[in-house]
């Protein structure tokens, strides 16, 4: 026994991991680097820690009577840091939940701006097969998440539907195509490849994106031309999705 016990600790500290870090409860897992500055600028005095993927640091977060330590990890824009984040993450905190917040652009017309989005499905729609059925392939890298212990109330202003991502922009000229093939509102460029890699791992997943800004067949994306939109946009749904932060975790139980 007490080999065993120097050996578990020799290997945590080869892995870079105190033993209080070997397992946490929730990790809120965030993409983007302005979502991430973000989240630094409403707690500005927490140490910043890094890993191989990026920045995190832990927080104690108040929820009911309780207060609870949680993980805030910046894990990257695009399909391929949100996989091999979201897998760290597990790997490392073998967390209960993996919380996801961020930000998504919304389809002009089909919902509204800084709307909260709860993902049931996501969609990785930006395959093409040259040799192959590219619908085949989207379908094996499409996940449904499991949100049935959620309950069926959910708060005012949040709509649960899905999410297409793609490691791109929306495409104007590609909107009325989405929503008719997959009946999508918003897109992202990190959901699909997060509820993927947690479907592998039966990782329990609760994905929150908030519109930052909308994309239009006729008007383009208002904040292509223009950052600031989406700079603006993206610190109101942060700012709302870390306030409602405390409401989410006590319905993971």
């Amino acid at each position: 026994m007490r080999y065993s016990l120097l050996f578990v600790l020799c290997l945590l500290l080869w892995c870079g991991c105190s033993p209080e870090e070997t397992r946490i409860d929730k990790v809120i897992l965030v993409s983007a680097n302005a979502e991430w500055k973000v989240v630094k600028d409403i707690f500005p005095h927490e140490a910043i820690l890094r890993s191989p993927w990026g920045e995190y640091f832990v927080k104690d977060i108040a929820v009911g009577n309780r207060t609870e330590p949680v993980i805030f990890f910046h894990g990257g824009w695009g399909k391929v840091a949100a996989a091999g984040s979201t897998q760290y993450c597990i790997d490392r905190w073998i967390p209960t939940y993996l919380i996801n917040i961020g930000t998504c652009g919304g389809f002009e017309g089909e919902i509204k701006k800084l709307e909260i989005v709860l993902v049931d499905k996501t969609i990785i729609y930006d395959i093409e097969e040259a040799m192959g059925d590219s619908q085949e392939a989207i379908s094996d890298y499409s996940t449904v998440l499991d949100l049935s212990w959620l309950g069926d109330r959910l708060p005012k202003g949040v709509v649960k539907t899905v999410m297409v991502s793609a490691d791109r922009d929306i495409v104007p000229a590609e909107i009325s195509g989405l929503i008719a093939r997959y009946h999508a509102v918003a897109g992202d460029w990190e959901t699909g490849a997060i509820a993927y890699t947690c479907m592998k791992n039966k990782q329990r997943v609760l994905i929150l994106r908030g519109v930052s800004d909308l994309v239009g067949l006729q008007n383009g994306g208002e904040a292509y031309q223009n950052n600031s939109i989406f700079i603006l946009g993206t610190d109101k749904v942060m700012k709302k999705l870390l306030e409602d932060l405390p409401m989410w975790m006590e319905k993971c139980r």
